[in-house]
């Protein structure tokens, strides 16, 4: 199957788009009130405040959520050509999702904490057995994760407002900044062994939402959402209209006062905005707009997992203290952002770079090479 050019750009698109939700994290040494701010406190109080509000409003699980439809449309395209090859499913396929999982994990001891393969990893083997299912089964599968994910999410946010609480204190995270302010590369690495469940907890509680979204994923390739016929456009006008005219109000919650309103906007409403973003991308691609930079991005979606490693990478180096250390230093909002654009256009760099002279990234071609490997064994034991 050829590479669909919208698919790679809105990868492309989605791995700049995390970043501009983890960048906070990175600039914050770790303190989770960079995205989950006090609610007693006004995003209005300040510039900076203004600005990472707003960044939050647009980014903050938008683009988890469009990641997390790609990767159900590429779990899709891998079991159309399992089909056309006319091999077993999932077969390889769960060997894949191994690696991916031992890759996250990696990438969690050794860069960071925040890492979202190893539950991306857990949610492909499982929707590996139902996509071989009957439409209404998929649904049905859909209807009842949906529901089990917004009731945690109600529930959550009806604790915390109860409780009057926030969702962190500073005060808690006070030797988590000290340890990525001061500590070294070894000591962050012991950290996050000791504190594995603590921050693997997320991972393990949005279980049922990236059960919807890979399902999502896999039910828009397949009603042809992503192609460039008018059936293709006619799905995108709609995914456009319920995804901004629903996603917008309901992620604009994140602005009112006194209430912990982020946790429902990232974790329930984002991925309806998400579908509005999908369908904006399509449309300036389809206007011929943007033209360079719609170029980049597919560059950056073709070496998607190589460019979510080497952004972490880099922001650990500028933000923590066995690096340059900038986090310790610098709390502006802007600076934030103007990092987050800086890395993003290091990252399109390396990744335009790279393809000129190889066909995928190297994480890719790592990934392949060890994808290969049962099978090699299989031709080796049979010759």
């Amino acid at each position: 199957m050829n590479r669909i050019k919208l698919l790679d750009i809105l990868r492309g698109f989605a791995i700049i788009g995390t970043l501009g939700t983890n960048i906070w994290l990175f600039a914050h040494l770790g303190n989770l009130e960079a995205i989950f701010p006090d609610p007693s406190l006004h995003w209005w109080s300040s510039l900076d405040s203004i600005i990472s509000t707003i960044v939050m409003f647009l980014v903050n699980g938008k683009f988890l959520g469009m990641l997390t439809i790609m990767f159900g449309v590429g779990l899709e395209m891998k079991r159309r050509k399992a089909d056309r090859l006319g091999t077993a499913w999932p077969g390889i396929y769960l060997w894949t999702s191994f690696l991916l999982l031992v890759d996250g994990l990696l990438h969690y001891f050794l860069v960071m904490q925040f890492d979202i393969l190893m539950s991306y990893a857990v949610t492909a083997i499982i929707v590996s057995f139902v996509v071989n299912r009957t439409r209404k089964t998929i649904i049905r599968v859909m209807l009842f994760t949906g529901i089990v994910h917004s009731f945690m999410v109600i529930s959550a946010f009806a604790l915390i407002t109860l409780a009057n609480a926030s969702v962190s204190t500073g005060d808690a995270f006070k030797s988590v900044i000290a340890l990525f302010q001061t500590g070294t590369w070894f000591e962050q690495i012991g950290y996050r062994f000791e504190a594995f469940w603590m921050y693997r907890f997320e991972s393990i509680a949005i279980l049922p939402m990236n059960l919807f979204l890979f399902l999502c994923g896999v039910l828009l390739f397949r009603s042809g959402a992503f192609a460039a016929d008018t059936n293709g456009q006619a799905i995108r006008r709609k995914m456009l209209r319920w995804g901004l005219g629903l996603g917008i109000p309901l992620n604009m919650l994140i602005f009112v006062p006194g209430l912990s309103f982020d946790i429902p906007v990232r974790y329930l409403f984002a991925p309806v905005l998400s579908l509005g973003y999908i369908a904006i991308i399509a449309k300036v691609m389809e206007l011929s707009r943007c033209g360079w930079l719609l170029s980049r991005l597919e560059e950056v979606g073709k070496t998607a997992l190589s460019c979510y490693m080497l952004q972490n990478i880099l922001a650990s180096v500028i933000f923590y203290g066995w690096g340059f250390g900038v986090g310790a230093t610098s709390g502006s909002s802007l600076f934030t952002f103007f990092m987050w654009g800086l890395i993003s256009a290091l990252m399109m760099v390396f990744a335009h770079l790279w393809l000129r002279k190889f066909t995928v990234g190297p994480i890719e071609w790592a990934w392949r090479r060890l994808s290969d490997l049962p099978a090699d064994r299989k031709r080796s034991l049979s010759g």
